[in-house]
């Protein structure tokens, strides 16, 4: 079982290819509250990375995973997702082997449709609104690994269970 949020953050200095340096940046780190738990510092905050994802899943070895802080998303009328990157010309739907390439790597990104509608009340993958739901299917697909529950608010009851993993 792995984590992944809805979009993603990084503490540190180091390569981070979809990193937002704007307003949408800024957005993302407040709405989601993206702070250091232990020092305070602000994350660093960018768009979800879909190699960064599938590499994580193989090396890992997961089977599933909780997508946390889809509400954090709402309101956003299209979002991108990195499908890949340009290196230097070249396209690479993997990470880059080296530190170098990964210094270089230019997001690729597929735009996907936003929704409005507050989420924080779902229960169920039912309830979301249908771009919301297709978010989910195209992060799920495209890791490689089965989306198994949802955060969807702040509270500690906001999850929508899709697949049971205690039982199974």
């Amino acid at each position: 079982m792995g984590i992944l949020k809805a979009y993603t953050t990084r503490v540190g200095s180091g390569p981070f290819p979809t990193e937002l340096f704007d307003e949408d940046g800024e957005k993302l780190r407040t709405i989601g509250g993206e702070r250091g738990v232990t020092t305070g510092r602000a994350r660093r905050c960018g768009w979800f990375d879909v190699p960064i994802a599938r590499y994580a899943t193989r090396i890992n070895g997961l089977t599933d995973t909780f997508l946390t802080k889809l509400d954090v998303l709402t309101g956003w009328e299209q979002i991108p997702v990195c499908v890949a990157y340009d290196i230097d010309g070249e396209r690479s739907d993997e990470i880059p082997m080296t530190q170098t390439d990964f210094h270089h790597a230019k997001p690729i990104y597929k735009m996907l449709p936003g929704w409005s509608e507050d989420i924080s009340g779902a229960q169920t993958i039912s309830d979301l609104p249908k771009n919301a739901r297709d978010y989910v299917e195209f992060l799920e697909e495209k890791s490689g690994t089965r989306i198994s529950a949802i955060g969807v608010g702040q509270d500690r009851n906001a999850t929508i269970a899709i697949n049971d993993l205690i039982g199974s």
